[in-house]
């Protein structure tokens, strides 16, 4: 059983890395095509701004699951009460978050 837990505790710890890279690489990526547009002084830079921002959404929306998909494995360690209700209001947070953040990002 100790297996089992260590198993699920390294699939927990590398879905959190993979979502926070997503991220990172997210943020990067906007950072640099931010900063390339303020360079070269492009004359539309609120259409530039909303394609960057709907960018980076996508990253978000994409780490976010795999956030989600992490708290829903590490359930299997700790089945408690308390667990679950930590884990319900984390996924509501979560799912609600991605919900707005797709809807902004399909406005476009």
């Amino acid at each position: 059983m100790d297996t089992f837990h260590g198993i699920i505790n390294i699939v927990c710890f590398s879905l959190s890395i993979i979502g926070a890279l997503i991220t990172v690489w997210g943020i990067l990526i906007s950072l640099v095509e931010f900063l390339k547009k303020e360079i070269s002084s492009k004359e539309d830079c609120i259409k530039c701004n909303e394609l960057i921002r709907i960018k980076l959404g996508s990253y978000l929306v994409l780490a976010l699951e795999f956030f989600i998909a992490s708290d829903i494995i590490k359930t299997i360690i700790t089945p408690t009460w308390e667990g679950l209700g930590v884990l319900g209001a984390i996924v509501v947070i979560r799912t609600v978050l991605s919900y707005f953040l797709t809807k902004d990002l399909k406005k476009m």
